[in-house]
């Protein structure tokens, strides 16, 4: 740019030739004065602009006070040369803040560049806003911005830079960003090729994910595949490789991206995710002399033991975790003991055994004294995280020894934490006071409010402390410097309970009134006060003291404090009355237990460190709300939960006949409007609010469906693009689900993506074995097996979203062919066990019963081959002879749950020609096996299946 302007070059070589500042400011005002003089007077070319421009962001960044220039920047943003261009974008960009008004100038020129095919004025453009980044700038461009990032037809270098730009404006302007209506689309980048744009990408993911964890749900498979592929299968360029190790700064975003999210329940991603974590970790077991190398390894490592410990803290991975911390706590080099402590607090705040970092205690103590204060300040983190009963004395001492000697930036936290784990873990009370006492002494200015406000909670609280902790307090008042926290608990604790120690040798109440009044004229006027009502307390239980109290009074009246004056007024008023007065013992009276509540030491402590960015599911470092066991001396009762509530088992009247009961049925009347299934009803607008697409529609998806309910294979779903089938076999409360998709296109379809949303897991486990590809190449087919099984009766079957990039970004969403009538199997009765179990089972609440129209084959006949297709095909065994019209079906079969055991179901269906209408009537052991079961029988024997004017209904 220099040697192209040779005006620029010679200004730059005169300020720097300037020997004094008077020199420099001299020809800088020169030249100012100059270029004010060319600009007003106009008619200057694209070459002079963009001179004169350079100039003045020169003498800006020299530190000068520039206010010309900027609408002759503006100007050269505009011109199709690249130079001019870009000094037209630096000038906006170092000389416009982000409430200039000439920004609403520029708006257009830069969409214009934004929109450009030429991909230099697109970075251009991209650096411009993600530097300004203006609230007007956001609004008008961002949707420009994304469409970069997504467009197949940009560069690589562009969507970059086009997905850092995003990140940058929404974390300047959040509200701008419709982040949950992008969330789809941007998170298929992560398939990308290039694994630059997947490392920016990821980048702009973590930020959105924190606010919308649903939205970029499917972000954690995809995270999973790329590391699979990275750590494991090794699919990556050599370009990549930095020091051997593949992309280490991808593989810790992704790491870090799955934290934000609880363990998922799929067999299939743990598998991946647990060779994925040894993999890593066993790659640091083999040592290297390259710092570089090592850097990157252990970056990759420790973000990897982090998501190992938010996983499962009893898996074998957290304890080859346990061992390489220990070793890297011990290391020479101050950062990789600052990752060790780091981790290590991370890991005791999570895991219920202690054992393994307990070993290192004396290496962690010797930590606390390191040259560095960051190690210094972990190595604390770590020792409040792996306290409990055991070692809470030693814990406790350690700290307390070093609290004298330690930084003044550490000791407020250290008093916090010393006076939060003395309560939790004190053995005896002798322990607390003593401790807490020698803190209140040490500490100094330290001690926060909150801390000897929970001495007094706890002592009063507690009968058998009170007589112990004025004996304690009194000593340390006895010293010839005492805080004047240590005050304010001495006062109160012996103006409460002084009396309790009186009669004892050293404690009299003029010992106790000398010692603490001593103190009174080195404190603040809010301690005098509480002094004050120390004395008007021991004018009631002190009687032999009541003129020195009355003095003090009588001095304090004429103090200029008005709060002070006010109280030793009253005091004053009080102390006079007679000793037998009922005013001055009410008021006297000792303060009653306080209510139970939270420590204010934990809200305090939780405060401090509540400001991190990071929202990840775990904090490191505070622990504020340990689960650890506390000790049984300070444990709190807790109240027990109602759990009286009583079920009434109502057994339905089973004394009708079981001839009646298969009796023929009167169907002259009209019939009984058709029950709308609730498990065939329309949950869209649940399911979106789930994160889950809405359930793609269509003039066949419902029937192909319905077909596949009674039939083990077939089409679920099929388009121009894709083709879905089903091939299932099920044996008992498992089954295997074959799901077969097709690119019918001549193009691959890339990000491609395949999901399973079961809404009822606890009652039914479905996953896929595998992983699917990210890319389906053209006119291929893939094959994806969905393992289920049946643990309880389920109203839901599971939604299959299949999303993939053809073009734009599609889902389809479709209901698999899973319900509780797959898992049932026929049995064969005679006539006399179906009757016997018919009665048994009874009527409502566990028979299911409904009437619905029916249509007629051709011939005017009841379809009787479709109405046993349709029982058999949903596990029915059909029973011949048990019915003695032969129109009716009867069938029996045994459904099979994993928890539950097995549950009988009876059916009976009866059709009437001349009304077209049926009964269907189940009875089952379980109450919701037959409710479900005539549902899903109903539907496709009713008129609206075969053609007829069908209600759409979708699970």
């Amino acid at each position: 740019m220099a040697t192209n302007m040779r005006g620029l070059t010679q200004f730059i070589a005169d300020i720097r030739g300037a020997r004094v500042r008077e020199l420099e400011e001299k020809r800088i005002n020169k030249e100012m004065a100059n270029i004010r003089k060319r600009f007003k007077d106009g008619n200057l070319d694209g070459y002079q602009k963009k001179k004169y421009v350079a100039k003045v962001i020169f003498t800006y960044i020299l530190g000068y006070k520039v206010d010309i220039g900027h609408m002759e920047a503006v100007n050269l943003i505009s011109s199709s040369k690249y130079s001019e261009k870009q000094i037209g974008y630096l000038a906006v960009t170092l000389l416009m803040h982000e409430n200039s008004d000439f920004l609403r100038l520029v708006v257009n020129s830069i969409r214009k560049d934004l929109n450009d095919n030429n991909e230099i004025h697109n970075c251009l453009a991209l650096h411009a806003i993600a530097n300004v980044g203006s609230q007007e700038m956001a609004e008008a461009l961002a949707e420009d911005v994304h469409r970069l990032l997504i467009s197949p037809t940009s560069e690589n270098f562009v969507r970059k830079k086009a997905a850092l730009t995003l990140l940058r404006l929404y974390r300047k302007h959040p509200d701008v960003i419709p982040a949950q209506e992008w969330a789809l689309r941007i998170v298929s980048i992560m398939d990308d090729p290039d694994l630059g744009v997947v490392l920016c990408v990821t980048s702009l993911i973590l930020a959105l994910a924190q606010d919308h964890p649903d939205a970029y749900a499917i972000c954690y498979q995809k995270a999973v595949d790329r590391l699979n592929r990275l750590v494991v299968e090794h699919e990556y360029p050599a370009t990549y490789s930095y020091y051997k190790v593949p992309i280490p700064w991808l593989q810790v975003k992704l790491l870090r991206l799955l934290q934000y999210y609880p363990p998922s329940d799929d067999p299939t991603l743990q598998v991946m995710l647990q060779e994925v974590l040894q993999t890593i970790m066993n790659n640091c077991n083999e040592p290297s002399r390259n710092v570089q190398h090592n850097n990157a390894q252990h970056a990759v490592l420790f973000e990897a033991i982090n998501l190992a410990i938010h996983l499962d803290t009893n898996s074998p991975l957290v304890n080859t975790a346990a061992v390489l911390l220990a070793r890297f706590i011990s290391s020479k080099e101050t950062n990789v003991r600052y990752l060790g402590l780091d981790t290590m607090a991370h890991l005791a705040a999570r895991t219920d055994n202690l054992e393994a970092i307990k070993r290192h205690q004396g290496t962690i103590i010797l930590s606390l004294r390191d040259k560095d204060i960051s190690v210094r300040r972990r190595a604390l983190d770590l020792l409040y995280s792996m306290c409990d009963v055991d070692n809470s004395e030693l814990i406790v001492g350690e700290l307390l020894r070093y609290l004298k000697v330690a930084d003044y930036g550490l000791r407020e936290e250290m008093v916090l934490k010393i006076a939060i784990l003395t309560e939790k873990y004190a053995s005896t009370y002798k322990w607390y006071v003593d401790t807490i006492l020698e803190l209140l002494s040490a500490a100094g200015d330290h001690v926060g409010e909150e801390v000897w406000y929970r001495v007094v909670q706890i002592v009063t609280n507690t009968d058998d402390l009170q007589a112990y902790a004025a004996k304690v307090v009194f000593e340390y008042l006895k010293s010839p410097s005492s805080h004047e926290s240590l005050v304010k608990v001495g006062g109160y604790i012996l103006g409460e309970y002084g009396h309790l120690i009186a009669n004892e040798p050293g404690y009299s109440p003029i010992e106790q009134f000398q010692v603490l009044h001593s103190k009174s004229q080195f404190c603040m006027a809010p301690t005098r006060a509480l002094l004050l009502s120390t004395y008007i307390k021991w004018v009631n239980v002190f009687p032999e003291i009541k003129p020195q109290l009355v003095n003090v009074f009588e001095r304090y009246r004429h103090v200029l404090d008005v709060d002070l004056q006010q109280r030793a007024c009253e005091f004053y008023a009080l102390s006079l009355r007679p000793e037998d007065d009922e005013l001055l013992q009410n008021v006297c009276e000792e303060i009653p237990p306080f209510p139970p509540r939270e420590s204010a030491l934990l809200n305090r402590l939780n405060k401090k460190h509540a400001d991190s960015e990071d929202k990840r599911l775990w904090a490191q470092g505070t622990n504020g709300s340990l689960e650890r066991q506390p000790s049984k001396l300070m444990r709190k009762p807790t109240l027990a939960a109602d759990t009286n509530g009583q079920r009434s088992d109502s057994n339905g009247n089973i004394s009708q006949d079981i001839a009646s009961s298969l009796a023929g049925l009167d169907l002259t009347s009209s019939p009984v409007a058709m029950q709308s299934p609730s498990s065939l009803s329309d949950p869209s607008a649940t399911l979106a609010a789930k994160g889950i697409p809405r359930l793609t529609a269509g003039p066949n998806v419902d029937r192909w469906f319905d077909k596949l309910l009674y039939t083990p294979d077939g089409v679920l779903y099929e388009d121009v693009q894709i083709q879905i089938g089903i091939k299932s076999r099920y044996q008992g409360p498992v089954g295997q689900v074959a799901v077969y998709i097709g690119n019918k296109m001549s193009a691959p379809l890339t990000s491609f993506t395949t999901t399973l949303h079961n809404e009822e897991g606890e009652a039914l486990s479905a996953s896929f074995v595998k992983i699917a590809p990210s890319t389906l190449a053209p006119k291929t087919q893939i094959q994806q097996i969905v393992q289920v099984e049946c643990k309880k009766v389920f109203r839901r079957p599971p939604i299959l979203v299949v999303s993939f990039l053809a073009g734009a970004h599609q889902a389809i969403a479709v209901r698999l062919p899973i319900v509780i009538t797959k898992f049932l199997e026929g049995v064969k009765l005679g006539p006399s066990d179906f009757f016997e179990r018919w009665k048994l089972i009874g009527g409502p609440p566990r028979e299911a019963q409904s009437i619905f129209p029916i249509s007629l084959d051709a011939t005017g006949h009841i379809d009787l081959v479709k109405q046993r297709q349709v029982v058999s095909g949903h596990g029915f065994q059909i029973l011949e002879g048990i019915d003695p019209n032969p129109s009716n079906i009867v069938g029996a079969g045994i459904v099979h749950t994993a928890v539950e055991g097995k549950v009988g179901c009876l059916l009976r269906l009866e059709p009437n020609r001349e009304a077209k209408l049926s009964r269907i009537t189940l009875r089952s052991t379980s109450e919701e096996v037959a409710s479900e079961a005539q549902k899903l029988l109903q539907k496709p024997l009713g008129a609206d299946a075969n053609g007829g004017p069908a209600e759409k209904r979708t699970l």
